[in-house]
């Protein structure tokens, strides 16, 4: 069973930096296309960012654009969204996905298969 552990999240003032890292924890496994969504308190769940298989590609929502960046270590089997010039409404329940099919980038929540549990940001103003 494929599993991915998030870490990073946190509080964290407006204007200030916070990364979020998430691992593949299955040997076997091969994550392709990974990504990062956020669900804030009485919305529905949104994508942030995502990048490609072999990290050529990105994809980000307006709203981070310009400040957040999202970079991948597949010897690690690693993705990080390096998150700056945070503000509040960046608050939400960060979630990291994989797909096991889709190579390029997407912003559907459709096309990942695999998704972690979740890790709280907070931005406080």
């Amino acid at each position: 069973q494929v599993q991915l552990v998030e870490s990073g999240g946190g509080v964290v003032q407006a204007g200030g930096s916070l990364r979020l890292s998430c691992a593949a924890s299955e040997r076997s496994f091969t994550p392709l296309a990974m990504a990062w969504f956020r669900q804030a308190p009485g919305k529905e769940i949104e994508s942030v960012a995502a990048i490609s298989w072999m990290g050529s590609n990105t994809y980000f929502a307006d709203s981070v654009k310009g400040r957040f960046t999202i970079s991948r270590d597949n010897d690690k089997k690693m993705v990080v969204l390096q998150m700056n010039s945070a503000k509040p409404e960046d608050t939400a329940i960060y979630y990291c996905a994989t797909s096991q099919t889709t190579i390029s980038t997407s912003g559907s929540s459709r096309a990942y298969d695999y998704w972690g549990q979740g890790i709280q940001v907070t931005v406080s103003s």
